[in-house]
């Protein structure tokens, strides 16, 4: 498997997308990247530390990127995670 993913990494992708509020932040961050956790908290009207969890969980699974600037934290869709919300489009 070179370059095909391993089972495990793709469990590990599959189990970061797997909950619904992960799957309304992933089409939040398409619609508007570059977003705190503060502003995903506010914009879905979640408890922060939910929403910081969840962000955990999409970074482990290589759908969001981190982005440090000066004391806040910017995400946004990793190429993966763009593809996700596709995948995710065609099972509606």
């Amino acid at each position: 498997m070179d370059k095909k993913k391993t089972y495990k990494q793709l469990e590990r992708l599959v189990k970061g997308f797997s909950n619904h509020r992960r799957i309304q932040i992933i089409e939040l961050l398409k619609k508007e990247p570059e977003l705190s956790v503060f502003d995903i908290s506010d914009e879905l009207e979640v408890n922060f530390k939910t929403i910081a969890h969840h962000i955990k969980s999409l970074a482990v699974a290589g759908l969001v990127i981190k982005r440090y600037d000066n004391h806040s934290v910017r995400h946004k869709l990793t190429k993966n995670g763009k593809e996700i919300l596709k995948f995710l489009r065609t099972l509606e």
